[in-house]
């Protein structure tokens, strides 16, 4: 709906006036720039160049579509939503799907590229004080489900969804910022075993890590990530490492080498204890801890964590009074809470982008452009992370939000968005009715008030 309300200013409804005063935000910083400049697909330009066609799909990702076909229906029949971040008109979605599929292997590297520039930019991980803080970096693998026909579909591990076929998503996460490093896709079959080394150079040159940096840099990652020879890769590279054994089989041995256990007051029916046996097979030195804990049938499970940090640091990694560093039993609890905190890194990033981003639901044949996709999944991600950033301190509740409240909650109240003849936002009015919207307003006032819009309530 257009409505004019002076001889220079257009009035437009949105359902999502949120999410595009956001998109005047990501405008005015020039989010998209470095795909617009470094992505070039071989695809002849009708209406809509390739690169706005990606904008388009990105868009829809933020709108908290789970399919591109919404386009049409989240997209184009909101003509103020795209046009607040810049966008003249909106293509429709089979030809979005065209552009995805005319994609390469080349313009994947591109896109990698541009993702990379685009988080070196503006994210706080690339601008971590390393000298002050440990950077914590968490590396996981979750399965894509897909049709069987689809490119590289094999069958793999797929939670719950016994002989399903599907591809696997290789993510490493700056934990302390919730954003996501790289993002890389991978066969079914793979399993961290295999991915953890190209992820962590892959991260390794997206943050830009000198040897200094790595040294303060902690890998945390679970058992998959655990196996001798990984361990040791990341130990020679300089890197912290904080993770469970990979072998079974070593951790019940290691297990038996126990001489007081712990009681875990935080888990019933869970203890911990220190591993004596000589780790001689390690190229640095490295801390083992046993943890077990009982089955329904009496017997018990035994995993080992492995960490190169001392008692200090994990210390204050879990927020604990340094006077417990003369307390054993406070040490080996430490260690473990460290590990325990994995659940919300990477696995609760997975978990967001599942419900929140729909990552799970957009498949294409084509491996390139599932890529494609994934990569924009990747900015779509940290982008939601950089605007409850933004917002949080004036709206203090968004800083516990998690992806899918932050689409479902901030990015979808109603109101209206004014234009000026040169298509820039000049105002917005959100819907007073709306439970976020005071706050909202509060906090995206400020915000946008550089760029001249003026952010108030009204009733739509």
């Amino acid at each position: 709906m257009v409505e004019s309300s002076t001889a220079t200013t257009a009035r437009r409804f949105s359902p999502r006036t949120s999410l595009a005063a956001i998109g005047v935000k990501l405008r005015q910083l020039d989010v998209f720039g470095p795909i617009q400049q470094m992505v070039t697909i071989a695809q002849k330009t009708v209406k809509h160049t390739p690169t706005q066609k990606l904008c388009d799909a990105f868009i829809t990702m933020l709108a908290g579509a789970h399919g591109l076909v919404e386009i049409n229906t989240r997209l184009r029949s909101d003509a103020a939503q795209p046009a607040a971040f810049g966008r003249t008109a909106c293509a429709e979605q089979s030809v979005v799907q065209e552009t995805l599929d005319a994609c390469t292997a080349e313009n994947v590297t591109q896109l990698e590229q541009a993702v990379d520039a685009i988080y070196r930019q503006h994210s706080r991980g690339f601008r971590h004080d390393y000298a002050h803080s440990w950077q914590v970096l968490d590396a996981d693998m979750s399965g894509l489900p897909c049709g069987p026909k689809a490119a590289f579909a094999t069958k793999g591990y797929f939670a719950n969804q016994r002989n399903r076929r599907g591809r696997q998503l290789g993510r490493v996460v700056a934990s302390r910022y919730d954003e996501v490093v790289v993002d890389r896709l991978f066969p079914g079959r793979p399993q961290l075993t295999s991915a953890l080394q190209p992820l962590v150079l892959a991260a390794e040159q997206t943050l830009a890590l000198d040897e200094a940096q790595r040294r303060r840099t902690i890998l945390r990652v679970d058992a998959g990530g655990g196996s001798l020879d990984d361990v040791n890769w990341a130990l020679r590279r300089g890197y912290q490492v904080h993770c469970k054994d990979y072998s079974a089989h070593r951790a019940a041995t290691l297990a038996a080498s126990v001489a007081t256990w712990v009681d875990d007051p935080r888990t019933p029916g869970r203890q911990v204890g220190w591993v004596t046996a000589p780790a001689a097979a390690y190229v640095r030195p490295v801390q083992r801890i046993a943890v077990r804990c009982q089955k329904k049938n009496g017997d018990w499970g035994v995993g080992v964590i492995l960490s190169t940090l001392r008692p200090r640091d994990v210390l204050l990694l879990t927020a604990q009074p340094i006077d417990r560093e003369a307390d054993p039993a406070a040490i080996l609890l430490a260690y473990v809470y460290f590990y325990d905190q994995r659940g919300g890194g990477c696995e609760a990033a997975n978990k967001g982008d599942k419900q929140g981003l729909g990552v799970t639901k957009r498949n294409k044949k084509r491996f390139e452009a599932q890529q494609m996709l994934m990569l924009l999944g990747t900015v779509a991600h940290n982008v939601v992370v950089w605007a409850r950033a933004w917002l949080a301190p004036r709206c203090p509740r968004l800083a516990h939000y998690g992806i899918l409240r932050l689409i479902r909650d901030v990015g979808q109240v109603s109101g209206f968005l004014y234009f000026n003849v040169a298509g820039q936002v000049v105002g917005v009015t959100l819907n007073a009715a709306a439970p976020l919207a005071a706050e909202l307003a509060a906090a995206l006032g400020p915000l946008l008030a550089a760029d001249g819009v003026v952010v108030t309530l009204g009733e739509t």
